[in-house]
């Protein structure tokens, strides 16, 4: 039986054979990338540092220069995308926290506590994520300086599950600006750790329960 022209492009045979041609390709430079991603991760595991070069990138996941600058134009935007990988897998990992409490101030109690692990790289008490974090929250620095715009974006994740999670818990609080008691919150939490590190003992750093119970005061809870 002959093929139906789609859309009336042509044979629906053209269009599946141009389909799994880009669908193969796609699986393989995503693939590619991912080697990529995971030789990056690797050197900072080793060296604690992006210390590093492209070359080194390349080599480690045996792959071209070339290939490297079929998908980042920079070292930055490697980093970048390590960046991204690290806020998926928190926000996996903050959903998980939330959705273990059913009342809704303890799911907000869920998500600073656990929101505050993973913007500690020096807490010890839990690990937090597959890979040495710190020296991608010190370019998270760096890049809220040089674009706070694009790291405000691929941040707008985590700030929209938070204000989900104050809207949940308005019953319990004192709160008119959703949006600024986000931001207050996330102020506190993530860069909390940066203070931190100018604490030599460990004992006076701010904890997890410590940021949750300022945060909380502050919202009238």
């Amino acid at each position: 039986m002959a093929d139906e022209p789609q859309d009336g492009n042509g044979p629906g045979w053209r269009h599946r054979a141009v389909s799994k041609s880009l669908s193969a390709a796609r699986t393989r430079a995503e693939q590619r990338v991912q080697g990529l991603l995971d030789a990056a991760f690797d050197l900072i595991d080793e060296r604690g540092t992006t210390q590093f070069t492209i070359q080194e990138v390349v080599d480690h996941s045996k792959q071209s220069l070339r290939g490297f600058y079929q998908y980042f134009d920079s070292k930055d935007e490697l980093l970048f995308a390590l960046l991204e990988e690290v806020i998926r897998e928190s926000l996996k990992d903050l959903q998980s926290a939330v959705d273990s409490e059913t009342k809704p101030l303890e799911r907000l109690r869920a998500f600073t506590i656990r929101l505050h692990e993973w913007c500690d790289p020096l807490g010890t008490r839990r690990k937090r994520g597959a890979h040495n974090r710190i020296p991608i929250s010190e370019f998270s620095m760096q890049l809220a300086l040089k674009d706070p715009e694009r790291l405000a974006a691929a941040m707008a994740p985590i700030s929209r599950m938070l204000m989900d999670a104050i809207k949940t818990a308005a019953g319990s609080l004192r709160v008119t600006d959703t949006q600024r008691a986000a931001m207050l919150i996330q102020q506190t939490v993530m860069y909390g750790w940066l203070m931190n590190r100018f604490v030599p003992d460990s004992k006076p750093r701010v904890t997890a329960e410590d940021a949750w119970e300022f945060c909380l005061h502050g919202l009238g809870g």
